[in-house]
C-alpha cells in the first residue's frame, strides 16, 4: 500500500526498510535482505550517518547498487553536526558512502545546539543544489514541532520519524494529531520494540496471534498494519534476514477491522501523555 509521503510528497509504500545494526550481522545476508525488499516493493529505505558511523550507509549502498531509482532514500544527521557548514559536509558524507548524488529526504537526527533555523536553511540549501528532494525532522515532540513551524513555514517539513510500537504510543496523544494537521508524515522506528515483543504465549500476544490466524498472517504482520493503519503513518522495521524482510512484506496489504483494531488497542493501552517524547 503506497501513501504520500508528506502534504505533497511522492507516494512511498506504508512499510519500508530500516537499517539500525544491520551492519553488525552478516553483511551478505542483509544485503540479500535489502534487495529482496526491493523486490518486494519495499522501496523505503532508511538510515543515518550515526548507524556503524557511515558502515551502514555503505551496506546500503552496494545493496541498491543500480537500482537507485526505484529506491525513497532517507539519512539523517547528527545533532552536533547541524550548524550550516556541518549539514553540508554530512550530507556529502552521506552521499559518498551510500554511492547516489541525492537523498530523497534528509532528517535532523533529534534536537541538539544549532538553532533550527540554521539547520533548515542548511536543508534548503542542499534542496536547491538537488542533493536533497526533501527534508524533516525526527525524535520531535509537539513543542519542538511548533517550533520547527515556526522557524520554516508550513509545507516544508516531510515528515517526523518517532518511536512507536504496541507497547509505546505516546505519539498518538499529540504528534500524530499535529502531524495530521500540518500535512507531515509520520515515521515509526523500532515498530517491534527493542527486544520485547509480545510473547505468543502472553495476554496480548495471544490477541495477536488470534488475529493473525484470521488473516492467514504473523502477529508481526499485524502490529505492522495495526501501527500503519492511519494514512500518514509508515513504518520502517530492521529485518536483517530475507526471511524476515518476506515476513515484513506482508503487512503492506494487510487490512484490519475496526473491532479488530480495538482488540489491539485494548490489549496494548496507549495509558497517559509522558513528560516527554519517548526516544531510544
Amino acid at each position: 500500500m503506497q501513501r504520500s509521503f508528506g502534504a505533497s510528497g511522492p507516494l512511498v509504500p506504508s512499510i519500508g526498510q530500516g537499517s539500525w545494526y544491520s551492519e553488525q550481522g552478516d553483511r551478505r545476508e542483509a544485503i540479500a535482505a535489502f534487495r529482496r525488499g526491493l523486490d518486494l516493493g519495499l522501496t523505503h529505505i532508511d538510515t543515518a550517518e550515526m548507524y556503524g558511523d557511515g558502515r551502514a550507509e555503505a551496506l546500503i549502498g552496494e545493496a541498491i547498487a543500480g537500482r537507485r531509482d526505484a529506491v525513497f532514500l532517507v539519512s539523517k544527521v547528527l545533532p552536533h553536526n547541524a550548524s550550516r557548514r556541518g549539514v553540508q559536509a554530512a550530507c556529502e558524507r552521506s552521499l559518498k558512502q551510500l554511492k547516489t548524488d541525492r537523498l530523497d529526504c534528509y532528517l535532523l537526527h533529534w534536537r541538539g545546539p544549532h538553532p533550527l533555523e540554521e539547520t533548515f536553511a542548511a536543508f534548503e540549501a542542499l534542496k536547491q543544489e538537488g542533493k536533497i528532494l526533501s527534508w524533516g525532522v525526527s525524535n520531535f515532540d509537539e513543542d519542538d514541532l511548533d517550533e520547527a513551524l515556526a522557524a520554516t513555514g508550513k509545507g516544508r517539513i516531510a515528515c517526523n520519524q518517532v518511536l512507536y510500537h504496541l507497547r509505546e504510543r505516546a505519539i498518538e496523544h499529540a504528534v500524530i494529531p499535529w502531524c495530521e494537521r500540518n500535512g507531515v508524515a509520520v515515521v515509526a522506528y523500532s515498530p517491534f520494540g527493542h527486544d520485547d515483543f509480545p510473547a505468543a504465549g502472553s495476554a496480548p500476544g495471544k490477541v495477536l496471534a488470534e488475529i493473525a490466524a484470521s488473516h492467514g498472517a504473523t502477529a508481526r504482520q499485524v502490529a505492522l498494519a495495526f501501527l500503519t493503519r492511519r494514512d500518514n503513518v509508515f513504518a520502517i522495521p530492521k529485518a536483517g534476514r530475507v526471511a524476515h524482510l518476506e515476513d515484513n512484506a506482508g503487512a503492506l496489504n494487510l487490512a484490519l477491522s475496526e473491532a479488530e483494531i480495538a482488540r489491539i488497542d485494548a490489549a496494548f493501552p496507549r495509558g497517559r501523555k509522558p513528560a516527554s517524547l519517548p526516544m531510544i
